[in-house]
């Protein structure tokens, strides 16, 4: 059942990441991405790491698979604002283990693949990103969860991006 769920999601991401304009595809959501995001000329493909600062709201999480929560604050311009962040797998009562897709807001096929594990307990974690589509094909990042108040998290460390060519 959770490999069927993982699926739906992924055919889901897939179609609505087309352009079809239907009210739950990303390119409906309002927002477009930034001109930054996409490298403008050769020189700005160049390989690139730093830090990786992210505070996500999960009021729509509830431990289920394909629920998601949504990035609030980002230093990356790659990961906006709004970026949603789904959960593949249900957690338990204890935790989470969970295959992750970073959705960012407008058009295209652009996700970000990852995996997260997390304790209800201490309330902290670690998230790994490696890969995804589009422009996401050459990130890789790995952070400490740490739990904010209420529904807020935040993700902290580093990360490594080459733009696809």
């Amino acid at each position: 059942m959770k490999y069927q769920m993982a699926l739906s999601l992924l055919a889901f991401l897939a179609s609505s990441g087309c352009g079809g304009g239907g009210v739950t595809s990303p390119a409906s959501r309002g927002s477009t991405l930034s001109a930054s995001a996409v490298p403008a000329s050769s020189n700005e493909s160049v390989a690139r790491s730093g830090e990786l600062h992210f505070t996500k709201e999960c009021s729509e999480f509830h431990r289920r698979a394909g629920e998601w929560c949504t990035i609030t604050s980002s230093n990356l311009k790659e990961i906006p604002v709004g970026t949603r962040v789904y959960y593949l797998s249900d957690a338990s009562t204890t935790g989470a283990d969970t295959d992750i897709i970073l959705d960012p807001p407008g058009p295209g096929n652009n996700t970000a693949s990852g995996h997260v594990v997390l304790s209800f307990t201490t309330l902290t974690g670690q998230v790994t990103l490696d890969g995804g589509t589009g422009k996401f094909s050459g990130i890789h990042a790995s952070a400490v969860v740490t739990h904010g108040i209420g529904v807020n998290w935040a993700w902290d460390g580093t990360y490594s991006y080459s733009p696809p060519r």
